[in-house]
């Protein structure tokens, strides 16, 4: 089985009640309220932000199954798949456990038929979600970044991000861990990032990261050293860059082959000239407007978008 760093085609889902979620909102500093905006205004932007960025995403010939997210249960952060479901090219499905209560709602079986039903062959699903019973979680991958072809899994330490679940996931899904802690800076204190995605990004043949995130010296020349040894160029962001999600990219394919790194357009507004053309090296850059969503969601582009490296089921090719 060939692993591929990229694919064509995510799963996204649509959202009907998005707003700040006070759950998320105790360990992600990135989340503001947006004051004056109704609620009913708020879930409108965020409805028109998605609806352009899967136009754009489809004009760029990437595929996207939509599913549209449900009243009820009450789930505000259903736009960001990626936390609670991963998929893998052996037809297996990972389910993951999440922080927030409200979060864990997510998970709805309707999603993964959606995707059968687009011709993606399931097999395994590989379920860690017992882990809330015992306080434990591990976010998907905005708690881990897969280098899918040198099986590498990049993770920033969080309580989000437990030690234990991620070396067991290593294990079964044949991952060598490297593992880290990645601070921001709030109100002059040095708090942990909640996700690894939202500082650290791996596409084929680069990766965009803060190391500035990494207090601890030998475990940033470790992370630098596993990225090196995969001959990925290293573009460094800066911690102010990050604050504008700089580091929540995704590399994907479109027409053709054609590869693309997706991010917001706060991301993009924020990069040097040199990091724009150390990334347009290798890849088109594509970004769209996503003030609301990651305003009060506290999350970006990446975040959106749960890659399916599923096999389509010869039966329905």
């Amino acid at each position: 089985m060939i692993n591929k760093q990229i694919t064509d085609t995510v799963l996204m889902i649509r959202p009907v009640n998005f707003r700040m979620n006070e759950q998320t909102a105790v360990n992600n500093y990135y989340q503001k309220v947006l004051d004056g905006l109704l609620p009913e205004t708020v879930q409108a932007r965020a409805l028109k932000e998605f609806d352009a960025f899967v136009e754009k995403l489809r004009d760029a010939g990437i595929s996207v199954i939509v599913v549209e997210d449900s009243k009820e249960p009450d789930t505000p952060d259903a736009v960001f798949p990626n936390n609670w479901i991963s998929f893998h090219t052996d037809a297996t499905v990972a389910l993951y456990p999440m922080f927030a209560e409200n979060r864990r709602l997510e998970r709805r079986e309707e999603v993964l038929d959606m995707v059968e039903e687009q011709g993606f062959r399931i097999e395994t699903i590989v379920d860690y979600t017992e882990a809330e019973e015992d306080g434990v979680f591990l976010e998907g991958t905005g708690s881990m970044v897969l280098d899918r072809v040198n099986r590498k899994a990049y993770c920033a330490l969080s309580p989000r991000a437990d030690e234990e679940l991620f070396i067991e996931f290593c294990e079964n899904f044949e991952y060598t861990p490297v593992i880290f802690t990645a601070y921001q800076t709030v109100e002059g204190e040095r708090k942990v990032i909640y996700h690894t995605n939202v500082m650290m990004c791996i596409a084929e043949d680069f990766a965009v990261v803060c190391l500035d995130a990494v207090d601890d010296k030998k475990e940033a020349k470790n992370l630098v050293r596993h990225l090196k040894e995969d001959e990925k160029e290293i573009i460094r962001i800066t911690e102010a860059q990050v604050n504008s999600f700089a580091g929540n990219m995704l590399q994907v394919a479109g027409k053709d082959g054609k590869k693309f790194l997706v991010m917001s357009a706060a991301a993009y507004s924020c990069l040097t000239d040199g990091q724009i053309m150390a990334i347009t090296k290798y890849c088109e850059i594509l970004s769209v407007s996503l003030d609301v969503i990651e305003a009060c969601g506290g999350g970006s582009a990446r975040c959106m978008m749960a890659e399916i490296f599923l096999e389509k089921d010869p039966s329905q090719k």
